[in-house]
């Protein structure tokens, strides 16, 4: 758990993700486009990725682990959870109080 509090702490924007999902491709793409680099810690490539997607799955409380945003430390939870905010207009606010974007 330490672990993931302290990678999800480090930068405004913390997505984990896997190089071969594509909702977490669609993700990172929408922070992209809204001009926000998030930090992407990519679970197949990393050594402890396993241990890092039981502790998602802890937290989140449901599969898949995968994409998992963090925004201003604070788990905001997967690809619904990120479009509805995108939606109703709150995702914006939500970067700019983290520092995440200016505009």
């Amino acid at each position: 758990m330490e672990m993931v509090r302290t990678l999800s702490s480090q930068h405004a924007v913390v997505i984990f993700s896997k190089t071969t999902c594509c909702m977490c491709h669609t993700i990172k793409s929408l922070f992209n486009e809204l001009g926000v680099s998030p930090v992407v810690h990519e679970l197949d490539e990393d050594p402890k990725g396993t241990e890092i997607e039981l502790v998602l799955l802890t937290l989140l409380g449901r599969r898949p682990t995968v994409p998992a945003v963090f925004i201003g430390r604070e788990l905001i939870g997967g690809p619904n959870e990120v479009m509805t905010l995108h939606l109703n207009g709150t995702l914006k606010p939500l970067l700019k109080r983290a520092g995440a974007m200016w505009l």
